[in-house]
């Protein structure tokens, strides 16, 4: 029956990318419990949460942004270069409603710094329109921001601030400053307390900010959508509605404001012209009488108005280049004043009105702009290279019409020289009389057209309106946007999911044992040929002719591939079995091994020859009375320590017998090869089961007389350093045949495991 083995040698296996899925998954496997437990409390405290969480509702309103103040010209100037006029204009609008200066007149307006809170369940629920009582901050102090009062109601009169009583609807001095708690309605102690919380308003302006969205609704539209997120919707209606009051309001200041400075400059010229009007009419009446003139000659009357006519359109030129003046002194000394606006008196070219306007919009903006950020800001240098470039615009405008203008003067004035040549051909007191009626007349017109401008400019201040329109006003959608709670679920689920494995990951990491198949491979090249799973069960020996468990069906494989590892010569085998540390379970599969090479017909004995820790014959039932010891000592034959397993045919064991006090110098006697081969000659298998090889040198000694050695190495026991010693071992070639036998693997399931079972029942239905 020797002859009749296979001499197999095994090869290392490929080295595997990374763990096994299924190994993984069945290493924690046995932690459920406490993984569900971490599951579930972690998501019972996700759902805490997510109820403590005051709900967040989005506030929206839509505003549109109308372009009144482009004029064709310019229009049909963008349009060439392929500019959209609509989108500069609402992107500039975007950043005046998105001003910290505008955010600041609404907080202080709403007194949003300052929010109540009445107390509930879960979480404490903040209150708007609904609170009974305003704060009123009259002069704060520091202790103010830092402190959260707590409002009591005793009476009609008087309340607890923080335990103290106040009259209430009066200045009253307070540590936090003084202070004015205004009634809305009439309260008595049965209100429920309150809680109020003020914070500095720069802070309840920059959170606003940022929580604020303003955005186009397309990119050809000029409507804008403004959208904030609250946790009380009012709050949020009145906010938005407030900004836009604010914007609008900011934008029909800015145009009175210029109107304002327009008229100004007219009343000034209105005064000084009137008063040098009323001394020409003086002169005229002195003049008439003195000389007792009553009236011109109808050649003086024509040359009069001819002069009249021409000394209109020269005043206009004048006037028109003082305006030009005026710009150019704006333009260079006084642009970006806050306040200050140039004069445009008499100046009729849109284009110039236009760049004008566009300059005044660009720095209004930068100034707004400037107050909440440095001037290093891009956004603020990038306003300053757009006003640079207006200003360089108007600056050749103006030299343009000012050449223009000016031509103009030179024209008219070499009439005037040649109307005064005229005029000298009359008589001398209607000479007289006709140039100082000629001024007269200059002034009466001058102060006309002054009056008529200021009728122009006072309905323009009168009738100032927005540029912009509410398309919808302030609304909210009344499902809250936050807080997700089935994310918030989920996420305390995996949570709870992910802190076990990782706390038993760091463990493994820590303790430094091998937990799966993968690390053996990654750290050996030694084959692997069999690999047990945990044993559920107490008893060392569970198999059975008809048994069908996995554990069974792995020893049947690994009895399988033993019994192809053979020897050169067809002998039958001599198989150690060792490990590099206790407790990895050498011992167990030493008498698992042996019982399924037993019921395959394989007459197969087993050595108990760890003399130091013997293990196996209490499992197996077996007196240890006498045994290796006795043998090697020469007290005892081989028949009289060999003795037969209860119960199992096919199936014997050698004891350790008494445990001797130097194993490795018995271990070195000549009668172990003199064992060995007398049990080779009777047996088919014989199986030793030796002392961990990092402990002592028993199995070394051992070695040299068998054909093959099973190491094994067990999950969450065998030290990942101790495969650097089973590596050096295979290298060195220390051992036989070396193999690893990987013991307390995580449950897996094969395919062939569910194919026999359903062979199995198919039988027993059959």
């Amino acid at each position: 029956m020797a002859s009749e083995h296979l001499y197999y040698e095994a090869v290392p296996l490929s080295k595997s990318d990374g763990p096994n899925l299924s190994s993984v998954f069945f290493r924690y496997k046995q932690y459920w419990g406490w993984i569900l437990a971490s599951i579930l409390l972690s998501v019972s405290l996700a759902v805490l949460y997510a109820l403590y969480l005051p709900p967040v509702y989005n506030i929206q309103a839509s505003l549109m942004i109308n372009d009144e103040k482009k004029g064709s010209f310019e229009e049909k100037v963008l349009k060439e270069q392929q500019i959209f006029i609509p989108k500069k204009v609402v992107e500039n609008e975007i950043e005046v409603l998105k001003s910290t200066t505008l955010m600041t007149k609404v907080v202080e307006r709403l007194n949003l710094n300052i929010s109540y809170f009445r107390p509930s369940t879960l979480r404490k629920r903040e209150l708007y329109a609904d609170s009974p009582i305003s704060l009123q901050v009259i002069k704060p102090n520091e202790l103010l921001y830092k402190t959260t009062l707590s409002v009591r109601f005793t009476d009609a009169q008087t309340i607890l601030i923080n335990d103290k009583p106040y009259p209430v609807n009066q200045v009253v001095m307070t540590p936090f400053g003084q202070l004015r708690m205004a009634t809305r309605e009439a309260v008595d102690p049965q209100i429920e307390p309150l809680t109020i919380q003020v914070s500095p308003v720069f802070k309840v302006v920059s959170q606003y900010l940022k929580s604020l969205k303003v955005e186009p609704t397309s990119k050809t539209s000029t409507v804008l959508l403004v959208s904030i997120e609250e946790t009380v919707p009012p709050k949020g209606i009145a906010l938005l509605t407030q900004l836009i009051e604010e914007y609008n309001r900011a934008a029909i200041e800015e145009k009175n404001r210029m109107a304002m400075n327009t008229l100004k400059f007219i009343e000034s010229r209105l005064a000084l012209i009137g008063d040098e009007l009323a001394t020409i009419e003086r002169d005229v009446e002195s003049y008439k009488s003195t000389e007792g003139i009553t009236d011109l000659s109808s050649q003086a009357g024509t040359l009069l108005q001819t002069v009249k006519e021409n000394d209109s359109q020269l005043n206009q030129v004048g006037i028109q280049l003082r305006a030009l003046k005026n710009m150019e002194n704006y333009i260079e000394h006084k642009a970006g004043d806050f306040g200050a606006a140039p004069n445009t008196l008499g100046l009729n070219d849109p284009v110039l009105l236009q760049m004008v306007t566009k300059l005044n919009d660009l720095e209004l903006q930068r100034e707004n702009l400037a107050s909440t950020t440095s001037p290093s800001n891009p956004l603020v240098q990038s306003f300053d290279s757009r006003i640079n470039g207006v200003k360089r615009s108007i600056r050749e405008n103006i030299q343009t019409l000012r050449q223009t203008l000016t031509g103009t003067q030179r024209e008219l004035m070499a009439v005037n020289k040649h109307n005064e040549g005229l005029i000298r051909r009359v008589p001398k007191k209607d000479r007289v009389l006709l140039n100082i009626t000629r001024q007269q007349r200059i002034k009466n017109d001058l102060y006309t057209y002054l009056l008529q401008k200021r009728e122009e400019a006072a309905l323009s201040y009168a009738s100032t309106i927005s540029d912009s329109r509410v398309v919808d006003k302030a609304f909210y959608n009344d499902v809250p946007i936050k807080p997700r709670k089935s994310y918030i679920v989920l996420l305390g689920g995996l949570f709870g999911l992910l802190v076990p494995i990782g706390l038993i990951f760091t463990r493994d990491l820590i303790k430094g044992r091998i937990v799966r198949r993968s690390d053996v491979e990654r750290a050996t090249q030694v084959p692997i040929v069999g690999e047990l799973i945990q044993n559920a069960s107490n008893q060392p020996i569970g198999l059975l002719s008809q048994s069908r468990t996995l554990i069974d069906e792995q020893f049947r494989m690994l009895r399988t591939r033993v019994q192809f590892l053979g020897n050169e010569t067809g002998s039958n085998q001599v198989i150690l079995i060792t490990s590099s540390v206790s407790r990895e379970g050498k011992s167990f599969v030493s008498a698992n091994l042996g019982a399924s090479l037993a019921m395959a017909e394989h007459p197969t004995v087993v050595l108990e020859m760890d003399l130091r820790n013997p293990q196996i014959h209490p499992a197996l039932g077996v007196e240890n009375t006498i045994g290796i010891t006795e043998y090697l000592q020469g007290r005892a034959s081989l028949d009289a320590i060999l003795q037969e397993i209860p119960g199992m045919k096919n199936y014997w064991m050698i004891t350790s017998g008494q445990l001797p006090t130097h194993p490795s110098e018995l271990l070195g006697n000549p009668r172990l090869r003199m064992l060995i081969q007398e049990l080779r000659s009777r047996f088919s298998f014989v199986l030793i089961d030796s002392s961990p090889v990092s402990l002592v040198t028993d199995a070394h000694l051992i070695a040299s007389h068998v054909d093959a050695t099973l190491f094994i190495v067990r999950c969450d026991v065998t030290p990942k350093k101790s495969l650097k010693t089973l590596e050096a071992l295979y290298q060195e070639q220390r051992f036989r045949q070396l193999n690893v036998v990987i013991n307390g693997a995580y449950e897996q399931k094969p395919h062939y495991y569910h194919y026999e079972n359903a062979n199995v029942k198919r039988r027993r239905f059959a």
